[in-house]
Order: structure tokens, then C-alpha cells, then sequence
């Protein structure tokens, strides 16, 4: 046999104990999600060996969609980090024997604190199963080693099954995209989710003045916020128009003389801008849409309004780089 051979051989063993598990699912895999939802605390995994590996990618799985989670060593709890559960927890163990010594020494303090139990196993029939309140059985009876030794099929299956409880917990709970990017804020995927808002500014941050504010003021707001613009607003914070400091250079360039006395209607009134209406976002729109706009239009920042057009705050440019690309583009990029 090839080494290609071997290995096809051994993915088809790993794909047929998973796929396998599909149509076994039954009631206790329901009950595990309700014991789960129904906790207050952690779900604490345990496994030693392999099935430690296990564990611990299922506790991160976990942590990931919305249910939190720690990996506890059963060597270790039994010389004291049991004291890390507490009786709001629910434990999640794993075992292909279902008789694995380090976590069946630990079943009495369990049961004093009055954690339920779920398990893993390959053998329900065992002391891990009896003791468990839900059992999920891996169902294989080879492994993908040759000598039927190695701990391949069995740990697939196992993997396979803590991600499913995840994703079943995850989805009970209404876990949304949003969720996922709060939890990994320095991941590609919870930069691509996230929010205008999340990197907007707000508050006395945002540069605003109104339609009879005198040009002095307009000049010293756009110079004190730092973006190189100003917004325009009504009475009722409405957007009425923006000015840039481009606009402010070419208004010099043709009224030297009555610059200083226009007001920033007479500003907005008198410019040549080619976009004579902003270029607005909402707080709730994704921050890789504000980015793409701004480069596409070849501006430095956005405003964000409401539904009825009034001013939520300002997002630049080099907030959205900072947060959203590992590095500034070459080509410039041209002021509002």
C-alpha cells in the first residue's frame, strides 16, 4: 500500500465515524444542551491524553459561541485546582473507556457539589457512564491506526461531538455574528464583523458647528477636532453639509478678501465641491463597508448619522486601517 493509499485509507475510517454519529444522535445529546443552557457557571471539560486534547479544543469551541468554558486537568484537580469549580458549573468529560482512573477518583466531589454530568465515551456501559446524567457515545469500534491502537477515529468522533454541543448551545442562545466579533477582536474574522460604532468617534470628539457659526470658528473647530473636516448641523443636529479644509483652501483661493466674514452656510452655499452631499454611515453598518466607501471615494472620513440624519459621531480613515488592515495602502488618499 502507498503512502497516499494509507492515507485516503485513514481519512475514509475518520469520515465514516463521523458521519455515523448523524443518525445516532438521540435524546441525551438533547439532554446536554438543556443541562448546559440551564447552567450558571462554566462548562468544565476533562480528558487525559488524547481525549485532554479533546477537551480542550471543545472548552475553546465553547468559549467561541457564547458559552464559557475552562479546561480542567483531572491530575491537577485532584492535588487542589478542583477548588476552581463551583456549583454553578456543569462538567463535560471525555473518555473512550468511560473508566479513565484520574477522573473517576473525582466523581465523589462531584457529586457533593452537585455538578450533572455529561460524557463522552466510547463505552456507555462504564463508570463514567453511569455516573453521567447524559452520555454521547462516539460509536467507533476501529481506530484510523493500522494497529487499531492509536487514538485516531475515536478522538475524531469525539471532536466532532463537542463541536456540535457547541454549536446546538450557541444557537439556543441566539449567538449573532456580532457576538463572535466581540470575542475575537484580533481575529480576521471578528475584524471583518465589526461596527461602525466600534470604532467611531462621539461625544465632544466629533467637529461640529452651525449654519451661522463665522468662518474664524469653523477654521478652529476643523483645527482642534484633527479630521479635517467639520460637520454642518441644524437646531436639531440634522446634517446639513460638511466642510473640509480642501474647501476651506479653495474658498480663500477666490473670495481672499470676504473669506474671514462667510458663515458656514455661505461656506456650503459657495463651494465647488464634487460631492455636494456627504458621504454618510450608519453606527450599525460593518466597519470593512465604511473603509471600502472611503477608498472608493477617495476621502479621509465618514459621518455617521441616524435613521433621521442626525449626527452620532465621525469615523477616519486611520481608525479603520488601524483596525482593519495590517498596513496603510501606497496610493494617497485624498482630504474630503
Amino acid at each position: 500500500m502507498t503512502h497516499i493509499e494509507r492515507g485516503r485509507q485513514a481519512l475514509q475510517v475518520e469520515a465514516e465515524a463521523v458521519a455515523r454519529l448523524v443518525s445516532r444522535l438521540d435524546a441525551n445529546f438533547e439532554r446536554a444542551v438543556e443541562i448546559i443552557l440551564a447552567g450558571r457557571g462554566h462548562v468544565v471539560t476533562l480528558g487525559m491524553g488524547k481525549s485532554g486534547f479533546v477537551a480542550r479544543k471543545t472548552s475553546a469551541t465553547l468559549a467561541s459561541l457564547g458559552t464559557p468554558s475552562f479546561f480542567l486537568h483531572p491530575a491537577e484537580a485532584a492535588h487542589g485546582d478542583i477548588g476552581r469549580v463551583t456549583a454553578e458549573d456543569a462538567l463535560l468529560v471525555f473518555s473512550h473507556s468511560g473508566e479513565t482512573d484520574e477522573i473517576v477518583r473525582l466523581l465523589p466531589s462531584f457529586r457533593h457539589l452537585g455538578l450533572p454530568l455529561i460524557a463522552v465515551l466510547g463505552h456507555g456501559d462504564s463508570t463514567l457512564g453511569r455516573a453521567a446524567a447524559a452520555v454521547l457515545l462516539t460509536w467507533v469500534d476501529s481506530e484510523a491506526c493500522p494497529l487499531n491502537l492509536a487514538p485516531t477515529a475515536s478522538t475524531t468522533a469525539a471532536m466532532a461531538l463537542g463541536d456540535a454541543l457547541a454549536v446546538a448551545v450557541g444557537a439556543a442562545r441566539g449567538f449573532a455574528p456580532e457576538d463572535f466579533a466581540a470575542r475575537h477582536p484580533g481575529g480576521k474574522l471578528g475584524r471583518a464583523l465589526l461596527q461602525v460604532r466600534d470604532v467611531m468617534h462621539g461625544g465632544d470628539d466629533v467637529p461640529i458647528v452651525a449654519p451661522t457659526t463665522p468662518m474664524p470658528e469653523i477654521i478652529h473647530e476643523i483645527s482642534r477636532k484633527g479630521f479635517g473636516v467639520t460637520t454642518v448641523v441644524d437646531a436639531e443636529r440634522r446634517l446639513v453639509g460638511v466642510i473640509s479644509d480642501g474647501d476651506l483652501r479653495r474658498l480663500m483661493e477666490r473670495q481672499p478678501e470676504a473669506f474671514l466674514q462667510l458663515t458656514a452656510r455661505q461656506a456650503l452655499d459657495g463651494r465647488h465641491s464634487r460631492h455636494p452631499r456627504p458621504r454618510v454611515t450608519r453606527a450599525g453598518d460593518r466597519a470593512v463597508a465604511a473603509l471600502r466607501a472611503m477608498e472608493d471615494y477617495r476621502i479621509t472620513s465618514l459621518i455617521v448619522v441616524d435613521a433621521d440624519d442626525r449626527v452620532e459621531g465621525i469615523v477616519h480613515l486611520h481608525d479603520l486601517w488601524s483596525v482593519l488592515s495590517p498596513a496603510p495602502p501606497d496610493a494617497p488618499i485624498r482630504p474630503v
